[in-house]
């Protein structure tokens, strides 16, 4: 499904390069839910801007669904549900109502199609007493609500999340987690960032860390466990960043 070959992602910082991948290669399969592990900084987010098209790997290649991220950027897009971190895409002047049924119109949703999806949405991350009340004043949490289900509107194949449960209250974030395991369930493909490592181990098939921009570990956690003598994931990832700086000092 999605096939990451060699991929070295550099930007320029007045007059030097600064190296947030680094040969990075890894096969992500249908219906998967991996997730991404690292410190801030370590190339997580670098990695799924350049899989959502918006970087341009600097060597090396990404193929989703068999189109390349570069030359047939928008197959790509047509597949994919993004959100990354903070950034919403959400219009303050617009209510969640509105700004859910713009989007639905850019992805060429019919008006019944949008009315259901809005209102399944809604009902399942308790939206209904706001979705007609502006975003400008809403909370983080709210709008990180609303991103979610822009997200997932148009019934993605592909879904990247970086950092999705930033903002949610605990009940939020469970109806999140159900919500994954429920397009899990559908055959979609899933990918985020997480720093929450209990989530981690409650949704991911397989885990890959990346550290400094190179990736330290790609596979199961039942594989992770064994290499490492310990189900402590939360020691594991330190352990091995820990490594990762003498490795590389």
């Amino acid at each position: 499904m999605i096939t990451i070959h060699e991929v070295t992602k550099q930007f320029k910082d007045k007059k030097k390069y600064i190296t947030a991948l680094k040969h990075v290669s890894l096969n992500i399969h249908e219906g998967e839910v991996i997730g991404l592990l690292g410190e801030n900084g370590a190339g997580k987010t670098t990695l799924l801007r350049s899989i959502a098209t918006l970087l341009e790997p600097s060597s090396g290649t990404i193929e989703v669904a068999g189109f390349n991220t570069v030359q047939e950027a928008e197959d790509v897009k047509k597949r994919l549900g993004v959100l990354f971190g903070s950034e919403t895409g959400l219009y303050d002047r617009l209510t969640a109502r509105e700004n859910l049924e713009y989007f639905a119109s850019l992805y060429k949703l019919g008006k019944h199609e949008t009315k259901v999806r809005i209102d399944k949405l809604a009902k399942m991350f308790g939206m209904r007493d706001y979705l007609d009340r502006r975003v400008g004043g809403f909370s983080k949490g709210m709008r990180q609500k609303v991103a979610i289900a822009r997200t997932i509107l148009h019934d993605p194949d592909i879904i990247l999340f970086d950092e999705p449960t930033t903002g949610l209250d605990i009940t939020s974030s469970n109806v999140f987690r159900q919500l994954v395991h429920q397009l899990k369930r559908e055959g979609k493909t899933i990918i985020f960032s997480s720093h929450i490592v209990e989530e981690v181990k409650m949704l991911c098939d397989r885990v890959a860390m990346i550290h400094q921009g190179e990736l330290v570990y790609e596979g199961t956690l039942e594989k992770l466990y064994e290499e490492e003598g310990s189900t402590d994931l939360n020691y594991i990832f330190m352990s091995k960043l820990a490594r990762g700086e003498n490795e590389y000092a």
